[in-house]
């Protein structure tokens, strides 16, 4: 089996345990968003600012990894026109009851975005990706599909694993994991991620990640940080997530 199709089961099973990013949100959520009240997240616990969006109304928005639910219910109630790419049936599902129950339209894809993505060129105004880089091998592919689908002037908003969790142990006070974290490099950490349910995760460096958007010919406009949603390290306010917002510069 492919360590994405791992990946997309555990996830799956996640979901069905009550896993936080795969629980849709509610009708009053939705109505809110309707409302003009509404945030969503790239990382763990702070809301992306609404200026990184600029109005919906009519944006062709592509949800990148971003099934479940959350995220894309929020964008359709303030008129975009939605799309999601999501490994995991479970989430596509979950993002489809939602769709149903709310009565709007959208397009959902269960697809690996390790892959081609299905789309043609300059499909998108904007891509919306919470963090999900770390269940997958090469990032650069993945920002060039990006930049090969959205239009001239279109928005990239990413979230991003720094790697810090991936070097300390489960108390998160000792570091102990040498970086980069790439079990399919190596057996015993393989084993170890089998046998513990995590999923096939990489770590992924800043340069990589950044680096790895300019590279694609995107234009950084702007980047937070932020921690995890509990334990030591959230404690001691150590960021271990970035998220930014790119542009692909008309010519």
């Amino acid at each position: 089996m492919s360590y994405q199709k791992h990946n997309a089961r555990t996830i799956d099973q996640w979901c069905l345990d009550g896993w936080t990013w795969g629980q849709p949100i509610t009708h009053e959520v939705f109505q809110q968003a309707k409302e003009g009240h509404w945030g969503v997240y790239l990382t763990p616990t702070k809301v992306v600012p609404h200026e990184w969006f600029g109005k919906l109304k009519g944006k062709k928005i592509l949800g990148l990894a971003s099934g479940g639910g959350q995220q894309i219910p929020v964008f359709s109630a303030l008129g975009g026109i939605c799309t999601v790419l999501d490994y995991s049936l479970q989430q596509c599902l979950t993002e489809k009851e939602v769709a149903q129950r709310e009565d709007y339209q959208v397009t959902v894809i269960q697809g690996d975005m390790t892959k081609p993505f299905p789309f043609a060129d300059e499909s998108f105004d904007l891509i919306f990706q919470p963090v999900s880089n770390c269940y997958i091998e090469d990032v650069d592919h993945v920002f060039r599909e990006c930049y090969r689908v959205l239009k001239p002037g279109g928005i990239y908003l990413g979230g991003f694993d720094t790697g810090m969790n991936f070097a300390v142990d489960e108390t998160e006070t000792q570091l102990v994991q040498k970086l980069p974290y790439h079990p399919l490099k190596d057996p015993q950490l393989y084993q170890k991620a089998i046998q513990s349910d995590d999923g096939i995760q990489f770590s992924h460096t800043l340069e990589e990640q950044i680096r790895g958007q300019f590279k694609a010919g995107f234009v950084l406009l702007d980047l937070y940080e932020d921690t995890n949603r509990s334990g030591h390290l959230k404690e001691l306010n150590i960021p271990a997530f970035v998220a930014t917002r790119a542009i692909k510069k008309k010519s």
